[in-house]
């Protein structure tokens, strides 16, 4: 569902200016955009925002499982935006997003910009056991060497992976696209739930903009599985109605040990909002059996049509690339965005 809101951007706070926002050339050159394989849709919906095309390209991947990429344009001296989020398979994204940024910088690319909704390896960003890498910053090395001269991405997992670039960023939020969904609702007897002490700070915000109190669970991660144990709560939440936030859903057992802790202390009805969409294995089914009112997350990675459930609303983070997109082209302030 692609929300559009004639009062402001989408996903921001910022109120549109007639004169302020025309599309022109900045000093980069003209936009060309491109869309990786796994996000050619939100490429199309960028494309729409922003009144330009999609570029062509041709990918054909070999036997060997080799990538070949061929540019269908020249992009000579122009300012060059790369979509492509790093969806499953994991690996193979990557690999075509390096690609196509070297394409882009062998033709000429006056300055190429890699829009990565969901950044990979994100929860890999520093050693917190003996003898482990830093994906993380791997990841960004590997997007510098390739060629890349700037990256725009949303919600990291910790907001230090801004660090291990030496290129210039923009690293984004979709707080403001799903807290003004439950604004809109005003969801009666509301407290704010962040399903694990690492969101806190992020929960917060919620509450501050929602008005409500902000409870917390505490749970443990066991080993490298993803497995977590919801241990305890901290606040109220009977009688409450109960807004579970996180930054992604990998598998739905923290949301599942959450839903049954909140209930088992007397809540009411079950609202869940988070940005990225991983949903692996069976979290749909997962999320399909804990009964939640309304689950509320973005496109930053696609979600098929087929696998929505009746109780799901997809929110597009496109309006607020687009407008990123056009502020960074034309040299402008994107922290106007957001009243920074």
């Amino acid at each position: 569902m692609v929300v559009r809101m004639s009062s402001k951007v989408p996903g921001t706070t910022y109120v549109p200016n007639q004169q302020d926002d025309r599309l022109v050339p900045g000093q980069f050159g003209r936009i060309l955009l491109f869309a990786g394989s796994a996000s050619q849709e939100l490429g199309k919906e960028i494309a729409e925002y922003l009144g330009v095309h999609v570029g062509q390209y041709k990918r054909v991947v070999f036997p060997n499982e080799n990538i070949f990429i061929q540019l269908k344009e020249s992009v000579r001296g122009q300012d060059v935006y790369l979509v492509q989020t790093l969806a499953s398979p994991i690996h193979e994204n990557i690999f075509e997003l390096l690609i196509m940024i070297d394409t882009l910088k062998r033709d000429s690319a006056g300055r190429i910009n890699v829009i990565i909704p969901y950044l990979t390896y994100a929860r890999s960003d520093k050693k917190d056991q003996p003898r482990v890498g830093i994906t993380a910053r791997l990841m960004a090395n590997l997007l510098e060497t390739a060629g890349a001269d700037r990256y725009i991405t949303i919600d990291l997992h910790a907001g230090q992976i801004q660090g291990f670039f030496n290129i210039p960023g923009d690293a984004l939020t979709a707080f403001h696209l799903l807290s003004d969904h439950f604004v809109e609702k005003e969801i009666e007897n509301l407290v704010v739930v962040s399903t694990d002490l690492g969101f806190a700070k992020k929960g917060r915000n919620w509450a501050e903009k929602l008005g409500t109190p902000l409870v917390i669970i505490e749970k443990r991660r066991t080993g490298n599985d993803a497995r977590s144990e919801a241990l305890s709560i901290i606040g109220e939440v009977r009688d409450k109605n109960v807004l579970l936030v996180d930054d992604e859903v990998l598998t739905g057992g923290t949301i599942k040990n959450a839903v049954n802790l909140v209930r088992d202390n007397g809540a009411r009805d079950v609202y869940l909002a988070f940005t990225h969409p991983l949903l692996a294995a069976d979290a749909y089914e997962r999320l399909a059996e804990l009964g939640i009112k309304e689950i509320v997350t973005t496109n930053t990675l696609p979600v098929p049509a087929s696998k929505q459930l009746p109780n799901m609303y997809v929110l597009s983070v496109a309006p607020l690339l687009a407008a990123v997109i056009q502020r960074a082209n034309q040299g402008r302030s994107v922290g106007e965005l957001f009243n920074e």
